[in-house]
């Protein structure tokens, strides 16, 4: 079994990802504080997105190498959106100018709110609630009070309720452009439930998200002018697609915003962002009973 690892081409917070029997498939092999359970989900959530035609890696199943279990997948060639965001603010600054052009990211934010869409107008089968898992992470939440996790809480199950696909993370690393087509990664935070949440999640994300300390400062400061514009871009782009307007996705960014302090690896200063937003949500929410 082992002679079938190859290189290792990636890593994430849960995984390093060798090529596995040539160059047609790649294992995500998991690391010591990912757990069987966390790959079975995984590759369950994964199989059913893939069973319902979304654009995703086609998963083939559990394997071992060196000691280790992980997920074996189609090996997905291409640029992550993240890789093309990061190279035009990079770019940018080289060039001595303010920042990038929006019009040059427009495309690809658009892109993104296409994909969503067309996963939130997918069928959900067998998928975890949303509900479950959010209340689960908000109450792991580093930073967060123990009140604090449940008044938020109590806030998220007064929202509405639906039952749609969502993806969980739908950040622009976990999403490939192959052959000029964008391909799903990641789908271990799939769920069922409200696509709003999955919007706040994008927004989140984008609005307090460090860039890697070994980036020039300048290209922190071009995100920094991007950021709202981008989210603009997004929100409109939904809308016109589905109807949900930015409104519908603010209730969401508290719930949303107390889950990301659940993320191992989130850095010290992101971190700190985010716990100030949320409390700054929950004091605008109306005292909590006594």
């Amino acid at each position: 079994m082992e002679t079938r690892l190859g290189r290792k081409i990636g890593e994430g917070a849960c995984a390093d990802v060798h090529e596995w029997e040539g160059l047609a498939k790649i294992i995500k092999l998991a690391k010591p504080h990912t757990n069987l359970h966390a790959l079975n989900r995984e590759l369950r959530n994964g199989r059913l997105a893939w069973e319902a035609g979304l654009p995703v890696p086609r998963p083939y199943g559990l394997a071992e190498a060196d000691g280790r279990s992980g997920i074996v997948f189609e090996r997905i060639d291409g640029e992550s959106l993240m890789t093309r965001l990061l190279s035009q603010i990079i770019g940018a600054s080289a060039a001595g100018k303010p920042d990038p052009r929006l019009d040059s990211l427009a495309s690809d934010t658009i892109l993104t709110a296409k994909l969503l869409h067309l996963v939130h107008s997918s069928p959900a089968p067998e998928m975890p609630s949303q509900l479950e898992s959010l209340a689960w992470a908000i109450r792991r939440a580093e930073g967060l009070l123990p009140d604090e996790a449940e008044r938020i809480i109590v806030y998220m199950e007064q929202l509405p309720r639906k039952r749609q696909l969502c993806h969980g993370n739908p950040n622009p690393g976990n999403i490939m452009l192959r052959g000029g087509h964008p391909v799903l990664l990641d789908w271990n935070d799939a769920a069922c439930g409200n696509p709003e949440a999955d919007l706040a999640e994008y927004i989140v994300m984008f609005r307090f998200a460090d860039l890697p300390d070994h980036l020039p400062q300048e290209a922190a400061e071009g995100l920094d002018e991007l950021r709202e514009p981008i989210i603009r871009t997004f929100a409109q782009a939904y809308e016109q697609l589905s109807g949900i307007a930015y409104s519908a996705i603010e209730p969401w960014m508290l719930p949303v915003a107390a889950r990301r302090l659940s993320i191992s690896a989130l850095g010290a200063r992101e971190k700190a962002r985010v716990l100030r937003e949320v409390r700054d949500r929950l004091h605008r929410l109306a005292p909590a009973s006594s």
